[in-house]
Order: structure tokens, then sequence, then C-alpha cells
């Protein structure tokens, strides 16, 4: 059996492109988790300033210590606005790195498919054998990826839903504290 030269230099083209991809990918994730930062530091520098100006402004005690504790509320909901971004985040990037994960399996499991047919096709009598138990465990391997692929979407689903009922819980406590 003999690879040409065009079918590595493909193969590479295709690795480089891919690589490429997800680079992309994580760039793009990056740049996404900067912007928020960078707009989470941008208001609170903000509103820190504004408070600051309405501390100084306070005429009596009363109204410094009304003002400290209205002060309370945005914050709460800038850090579960921040933590639901940096989620949201993660999860695009991880289903994204999970569409690059099937891809590849995928296409691996194609070339080991024909590599292995081209094999039978030049094998000698009775290596047939073994050749189907190769594909045997190559199928057996396929089905565990899947169920474990499966586990896992399942997993961060229920973590999903967990974090949505988690922002619930604390936005009702909220609404009640007010």
């Amino acid at each position: 059996m003999y690879i040409s030269p065009e079918h590595i230099a493909a193969t590479n083209k295709a690795s480089v492109e891919t690589l490429v991809g997800l680079a992309n990918t994580q760039f793009a994730s990056l740049a996404r988790l900067s912007a928020l930062n960078f707009n989470l530091a941008k208001s609170a520098f903000e509103e820190g300033g504004s408070h600051i100006k309405s501390l100084f402004g306070a005429k009596d005690a009363q109204e410094l210590a009304a003002l400290g504790a209205t002060a309370a509320q945005p914050v709460l909901d800038k850090a579960i606005t921040y933590t639901r971004g940096v989620y949201e985040i993660a999860a695009q990037t991880q289903a994204e790195m999970s569409k690059f994960a099937e891809a590849q399996a995928s296409e691996f499991n194609n070339y080991i498919i024909g590599y292995l047919d081209k094999v039978a096709m030049n094998a000698p009598a009775g290596s047939d054998v073994a050749i189907a138990a190769v594909k045997s465990a190559l199928a057996a391997a396929n089905s565990a990826y899947d169920s474990i692929s499966r586990v896992t979407k399942q997993a961060s689903e229920l973590a999903e839903t967990n974090f949505a009922a988690a922002t619930t819980v604390l936005k009702d406590a909220k609404k009640k504290a007010a």
C-alpha cells in the first residue's frame, strides 16, 4: 500500500485548517470574555464614582445608611449577570469544542475504516477474521464514545438547569429582601 505525496499534503492541509479553526474558536471565546470583563469593570467604576458622590452629598446619618443599603442591590444584580455571562461563554465554547471533537472522531473513524478496507483487499486469505475483529473493536469504541458524549451532554444540561435555578433563587431572595 502506497500513500501518495498528494494524500499526505491534503491531510496536512486539513490538519492545519482544523487547528486554525480551533484557535479561532478559542480566540473568539477569549474576546467575548475580555469584553464581558471590560464592561463589568467600566460599569463598576462609573457606578462606584456616582455612589461616592451620593455618599458625599448625604445630609445626615440616616440618608448615609440608606445609600449604603441601596448600593448592595445593584452589586448583586451585576454579580448574577456577570456569572451568567461567563457561564454562557463557557457553555458556547464547550459546545463548539464538542462539535470539533465529534467531527475529528468521525473523520478518524472513516479513515480507519477505509484503511481497513484497503488492507482487506490486499491481505492474504484467512485474515478476514482479524480485520473483522478490528472493525468490531472500532464499532465498540465508537459506541462507548457516543455513550460518553451523551452522558456529558446530559450533565451539561443538568448543570445549566441548576445554574438557572440558582439564579432564580438569588433573584427571588433579592426581591424578598427589598
